[in-house]
């Protein structure tokens, strides 16, 4: 697990122009931030952590090896940036956290039976219906 101060470090930030709420104000100022962390130079990860996050995350990951998160949600570039560290912070953790096998289930032979028993009965209600000809 990877924790938010050490990972700011490794992260380049940089601000535009947001398209959300503000009215005028998103017109003159830059509060949407974009935090940019490459993921081959980062010093907090083991080269076995690196490769897992880039096979868990290639989709999120550019030709450059840059994972990047934007974040516009609020009208302060402060809480914006907060966010952004926040989405990436979530994006490797989960990609870090180890996947559960699946242990294969096995229906008990009670429900077996009880399933070919209703089977049985409604075989036999429609069988009943049936008009015979004799």
């Amino acid at each position: 697990m990877i924790y938010k101060d050490e990972v700011v470090t490794e992260l380049t930030f940089k601000t535009s122009r947001s398209s959300g709420p503000g009215g005028q104000n998103v017109n003159k100022v830059e509060s949407k931030v974009t935090a940019i962390w490459h993921v081959e130079e980062s010093q907090l990860l083991s080269d076995v952590e690196k490769n897992t996050i880039k096979q868990r995350l290639v989709h999120r990951i550019n030709a450059l090896g840059m994972l990047i998160v934007d974040s516009s949600e609020t009208r302060s570039q402060l809480e914006n940036k907060e966010l952004a560290v926040e989405k990436l912070m979530y994006l490797i953790n989960n990609a870090l956290r180890p996947v559960k096998k699946r242990i294969p289930t096995k229906i008990s032979k009670a429900k077996v039976l009880e399933r070919l028993d209703r089977k049985k009965k409604q075989a036999t209600k429609k069988k009943d219906r049936k008009w015979r000809l004799e």
